[in-house]
This record gives structure tokens, C-alpha cells and sequence, in this order.
């Protein structure tokens, strides 16, 4: 985010938008008006070359005046900006011009000044701008004292000052809807992150479970086909129910409207267990635990369960149901030699506790085991 860019690279960044800011040089244009004043004092004070000099330079002041917003659009600013000293160069030439019509329009020609504040104010960073609009006020003052025939009413000078100011206001006016519009796209941005990581942590929490069993019952399919034909020809049955309900978790997850019940994870986790010849201990009821929490302690099913069933090696996994906690309990080889599990299913199960401000613990189980408990209320 550019906080401190020059005016000029936030107007680049917004002309490509369509619409009004398109005529922006003509919305400048309308200024010009006050440039009848040197044009009046030129056509009928001067003579000669003098009149011919000073018109020129009058009408390419006010073309490299309307011609700065073009600029703007037309150089290809939003592609690093120009030069510090393409920027001084450019006002220089209009300083040029206004010195160029001195002779013809005398004092009168320090109106073009305030146009030049405006635009110094406008093509500058804030400090250089500032020394700029300093440097005007300074020759103006000087001049009127210096200059025969020339008289300090202090008009030049403020209206020197009110033009740095008002562009100055419009300056930071621009710098903070530029800004606005960054963050709001770094805020979409990371809107979409988040929904990109939820859905993966979704689909795995999904898909991780429903393979899991569904391997387990293949294997058991096979090892039954020529001891028990028909057990095993139900597992097969077994092996295609789930992966049909795994097909629809997955478009009701994609489709947005998938939630968990923590009594249907409890019978597809006695399934499971049962499937691995592990022996299940769970609650036969989920009403001492608030609705609002069975859906966290569903996802802590689902993820418990899956981890018994690949990893442990155990022969009895135990689950523990209160209104505030749920404990998933196994007798086989504990945690990992150097910690607790951080799999991504634990990482995403990890993220859903934070949301509902739980707090996840995983460790050795008493006795032995693992044990991966969730409880809410920090």
C-alpha cells in the first residue's frame, strides 16, 4: 500500500478506471478562466514581439496546464511513475512560459503562478511539492518589492497559498480512497484465502475419514472372500454405501451446506472401529451436550476416530461426552516421539476450536494411548 505516494501515481492507478475521471483535464480546464486576466493585459498593453512572445507563451502555459492531465492518463505513470526530475523539468517549463510573458503581461503574469502551486502540489511528494509552493510565495513577495511600478496587495501571494491548499486537501482526499481501495483488496484477497483453506480442511476432514473406512472394510473384503463369502460380500455393500455418502458430503460440502451431527459421527465411528477389530466405547446419547457445541465435538469425532483407525494400533478406543468436553481415548502407542499430532487434520480441527473459542489438547492417555480432547470454554 503506497501511504505517502506522490498524488500523481495515485491519479495513474485511478485513470484507468471508465467513467468521469476520463474528462478530468476538462473539469481542470475550467480554470483557466482566471487566465483572461494576463491574456487582457497582453492584447492591449503590448506591441510587437513583445505581444506575439507573450501570447505564445500565455497559450502553451495553459495547453501544458490542461495537457498535465493527460499526462496523467497517457504516459504510463502506473508503471513506476516518472523521474523526480521529469517532474521538476516539467514544471520548470511552465515557470519558463511565465517568465517568457513578462514582458507583455507584467505583473499580471504571476496568476499563472498559482497554476503552477496547483500543479506542484499535485506532481510532487509532499515535501518537495511544499518547496515548491515556498519558493513561488518567496519570488512573489520579492518580486512585488523589487519590480518598479508593481504593487504588493498580497493577493498573488495568497492566492498562491489557497491553491496549495486546496490541492493539498484533495491530494490526501485521493491518497485515502486509494488506500481504501488497497485494502479492500487485500481484504477480499485474504477472504479467499480463508475460504480456500476452509474448504481444504473440509474436504480432508471429508474425504480423510470416508477413504479411511473404506480401506479398512476392502482389506477385511478381501481377507473374508474365500473364508466368508457372504461377510464378505456385505463389507463390499459397506465399502459402496460410503463411498456414495462420501460423493455427497463432497457436493454438499462444495454446494456450502454440509454440517456434521455428532449422533450420525458416533454410529459411523462404531462402524469404523468395529470394521478395524477395534473395540468401540461410546456414549449412546448426545443430550446433556448444547446444540451449539455438537457440531465442534462431531468434527472432533470424525477426526479422533480416523487417527484410532490409521495410526494407534489399538484394540479399544474410548469417547467421553459432557456438555463442555468430548475426550477421544485409545490403549495403543501414544503420541509420536516428540509431541502431539500436527497433521493436518489436527491443524484444521485446531482452527474450528479457535473459532468456537475450545481448546484442543492431545497427549498420552492414561495407561497408555493417545488422547485427543476438546474443551470449550477457555
Amino acid at each position: 500500500m503506497k501511504s505517502k505516494s506522490a498524488l500523481l501515481d495515485g491519479l495513474a492507478e485511478r485513470s484507468d478506471d471508465a467513467g468521469p475521471r476520463r474528462w478530468g483535464w476538462l473539469a481542470a480546464g475550467v480554470w483557466l478562466f482566471y487566465l483572461a486576466q494576463p491574456f487582457e493585459q497582453i492584447v492591449n498593453q503590448s506591441h510587437g514581439i513583445a505581444r506575439v512572445v507573450g501570447l505564445a507563451a500565455l497559450l502553451l502555459f495553459a495547453a501544458s496546464y490542461v495537457g498535465f492531465f493527460g499526462w496523467v492518463r497517457h504516459v504510463g505513470l502506473g508503471s513506476g511513475g516518472l523521474a523526480l526530475w521529469q517532474r521538476l523539468a516539467y514544471l520548470g517549463g511552465m515557470l519558463a512560459l511565465v517568465l517568457a510573458m513578462l514582458p507583455a503581461a507584467g505583473q499580471q503574469a504571476l496568476t499563472c503562478l498559482v497554476y503552477i502551486s496547483a500543479t506542484a502540489m499535485m506532481a510532487l511528494d509532499l515535501r518537495f511539492a511544499l518547496g515548491v509552493v515556498a519558493v513561488l510565495l518567496g519570488g512573489v513577495e520579492l518580486s512585488m518589492r523589487l519590480v518598479p511600478g508593481w504593487s504588493d496587495d498580497g493577493s498573488y501571494g495568497f492566492a498562491i497559498f489557497l491553491a496549495a491548499l486546496a490541492v493539498f486537501g484533495m491530494r490526501r482526499a485521493i491518497q485515502r480512497t486509494t488506500e481504501l481501495a488497497a485494502t479492500r483488496k487485500d481484504m477480499a484477497e485474504l477472504a479467499v484465502q480463508e475460504e480456500r483453506n476452509r474448504f481444504a480442511r473440509d474436504l480432508h476432514d471429508i474425504l480423510g475419514h470416508s477413504l479411511t473406512v473404506i480401506t479398512v472394510k476392502a482389506e477385511l473384503a478381501g481377507r473374508l472372500i474365500a473364508a466368508n463369502p457372504e461377510r464378505a460380500a456385505a463389507e463390499v455393500a459397506d465399502v459402496e454405501g460410503l463411498a456414495r455418502a462420501a460423493l455427497a458430503d463432497v457436493r454438499a460440502a462444495v454446494a456450502g451446506y454440509r454440517e456434521l451431527s455428532l449422533a450420525g459421527e458416533l454410529v459411523s465411528a462404531r462402524a469404523a472401529l468395529k470394521a478395524a477389530e477395534i473395540r468401540p466405547e461410546l456414549p449412546t446419547t448426545v443430550d446433556e451436550v448444547p446444540e451449539e457445541n455438537r457440531e465442534l465435538f462431531a468434527w472432533v469425532v470424525r477426526e479422533g476416530v480416523t487417527n484410532v483407525v490409521r495410526h494407534s494400533g489399538a484394540k479399544r478406543c474410548t469417547i467421553r461426552l459432557s456438555a463442555t468436553q468430548i475426550e477421544v481415548l485409545d490403549d495403543g502407542k501414544g503420541p509420536t516421539p516428540g509431541g502431539g499430532a500436527s497433521g493436518h487434520g489436527l491443524i484444521g480441527l485446531r482452527e474450528r476450536a479457535d473459532e468456537a473459542g475450545a481448546r484442543v489438547q492431545v497427549g498420552k492417555a492414561p495407561g497408555g494411548g493417545f488422547r485427543l480432547a476438546v474443551k470449550v470454554g477457555l
